[in-house]
């Protein structure tokens, strides 16, 4: 089988699981499933998980998609050649405890071929960041300690290279620079090469993806039984808004997906239900609320 067909196996495997452990976890609440197709060529399957006893709300989507390489995609997203491919795995969840941490990965592969048909580039990318509400140094030690083995495992360089790179992309620059969350690793355009070929980062890509249920699921289950109060969630709602700030103003994700016709529905599975706008909301000094906006605005070596 070509490496095409065994990503699109690997990420087909990796969203069962992950849904399959997202659902024990909450005991209570079930997927709900929607196969769709593009018009432009390709589809993909969306799994939605609301109104749980944990997750209020979450999406584990997988897209297989292919088409021609447009004038638009060119000029935004500086692409090249004929036609390409694109498969990956997103999620995102949004749980109702202020306690427990919105976490969002993707992992994808693109290719892209010239007017024979020939590959003529590819490349993977991917990444997991983890945004809390209330910060426990202890859940992010761990969190980014579990990607850092990872990227030790296969390259001791890549954990210092991986984490920069995602605190300086989940960024809302337009509120000075405040980040989205604790970070993680993200990575993009990695191009097979004599030093790491097309095996290695499947390989590195697969053994991220896989790392899900130890990095997050287990942070979860900590402290998914923590009391929590209105003030907890008006808090919660206010992050939920810098989420969705960046989701729709700089995420590279989004803005693929709707300049290649994606499905609307798909793409904006990332938004939270419940989110609030409060003109110059500013937490109290020395409050919890305070310590994790003061983690945001620079980032933090956890490991």
């Amino acid at each position: 089988m070509s490496v095409k067909g065994n990503w699109i196996s690997f990420i087909h495997q990796l969203q069962n699981d992950i849904c399959t452990a997202l659902e024990v976890t909450d005991g209570k609440a079930k997927f709900f499933e929607e196969k769709w197709e593009r018009a432009g060529g390709g589809g993909g399957i969306t799994r939605v998980i609301s109104n749980g006893n944990i997750f209020e709300k979450g999406g584990v989507n997988t897209s297989v998609v292919f088409g021609k390489v447009t004038d638009q995609m060119r000029r935004q997203l500086n692409m090249d050649g004929d036609s390409w491919f694109a498969c990956g795995l997103s999620l995102v969840i949004h749980p109702l405890n202020p306690f427990v941490p919105t976490v969002h990965c993707n992992y994808r592969y693109f290719e892209l071929y010239n007017a024979e048909e020939n590959i003529i580039n590819c490349w993977f990318g991917g990444g997991t960041d983890l945004t809390p509400y209330y910060l426990f140094t202890e859940d992010a030690k761990h969190f980014h300690q579990t990607y850092k083995d990872i990227c030790d495992q296969f390259d001791k360089s890549f954990y210092p290279v991986m984490k920069k790179e995602c605190d300086d992309y989940f960024v809302n620059h337009h509120r000075n620079s405040e980040r989205r969350g604790i970070g993680g690793i993200f990575y993009d355009h990695q191009k097979p090469n004599e030093k790491h070929d097309i095996d290695f980062w499947f390989n590195f890509s697969k053994t991220c993806g896989y790392a899900f249920n130890d990095s997050y699921i287990s942070i979860v289950e900590k402290r998914k039984k923590i009391v929590f109060n209105k003030q907890h969630k008006y808090w919660q709602e206010i992050r939920r808004g810098r989420y969705v700030e960046f989701n729709l103003i700089h995420d590279r994700g989004t803005l693929f997906g709707l300049k290649s016709d994606g499905r609307t529905e798909s793409i904006l599975m990332s938004l939270p239900p419940i989110v609030r706008f409060e003109y110059d909301y500013q937490p109290q000094p020395n409050t919890p609320e305070a310590e994790l906006l003061n983690i945001c605005l620079q980032p933090k070596d956890w490991v």
